[in-house]
């Protein structure tokens, strides 16, 4: 069976457009949610690949929340196997972790939507060449990091250097969001309404703002996951 395994920390925080290119490429997927005591599987088996997926915790607080050892070690487990990986978000700064990186406060959180600007560096990239080089994505994260050693920095927006990065041939982290539906925003503007309250930014702006930039991020992420479905399938074939 085609599988991959998702790992969600955030019960809003769903998988959206991955889902719906893993499901047109084939393929099934076992959600974990480990924030609400699911255990992560110990390896991936004869899963395919791994999805990460974004939560409000940060890598730091594995002793607040020990699920994310657990998530380390299935990261690292994935990295040895050379499994497609793919980190949104918190899943991406847990990828960074794992490869070495430190994952630490920004200077200040980026919530909403904000521009990304591709590096140089993608115009091969599988996943991400022929985007246009700037686009807005949608934002919500308060921790930063620095490309990993031995993994190529994709993209940067004006607050955060490194937005995405490629380790090897098909381990991807994505710090901003682009698996985002309209149901997943809604869900993250209700469930992080305190968080929004305390950075003085306003729900209803950030969702008026979609009406104009969400229909052009789910096309570029459409591409993006479909692009990143297909790494499994050239794996499976090896």
């Amino acid at each position: 069976m085609k599988r991959v395994v998702v790992v969600q920390h955030a019960e809003c925080e769903k998988p959206g457009l991955i889902a719906e290119a893993l499901q047109s490429r084939g393929y099934t997927f076992e959600t974990v949610l480990t924030s609400a005591g699911e255990p992560a599987p110990k390896d991936l088996n004869q899963a395919q690949g791994l999805v990460i997926m974004g939560g409000p915790m940060g890598v730091y607080e594995q002793d607040r929340y020990p699920f994310l050892r657990d998530e380390m070690s299935l990261i690292e487990c994935a990295l040895r196997e050379s499994k497609p990986i793919l980190g949104v978000c918190l899943g991406s700064q847990l990828l960074a972790a794992a490869l070495g990186a430190e994952v630490r406060k920004g200077r200040e959180k980026e919530i909403g939507w904000h521009p990304v600007t591709l590096t140089e560096s993608t115009f091969g990239d599988p996943l991400l060449k022929g985007l246009d080089r700037t686009f807005i994505a949608y934002h919500w994260h308060g921790d930063v990091f620095e490309a990993p050693e031995g993994a190529v920095n994709l993209a940067s927006s004006n607050l955060t250097a490194c937005q995405a990065f490629r380790y090897g041939k098909n381990a991807y982290g994505f710090l901003f969001h682009m698996e985002i539906v309209p149901e997943i925003l809604e869900g993250m503007l209700r469930t992080f309404a305190d968080e929004l309250k305390e950075e003085g930014l306003n729900g209803d702006n950030i969702r008026r703002q979609a009406q104009t930039y969400l229909p052009t991020l789910q096309a570029i992420g459409k591409h993006v996951f479909e692009k990143w479905a297909e790494l499994l399938n050239r794996r499976e074939k090896i």
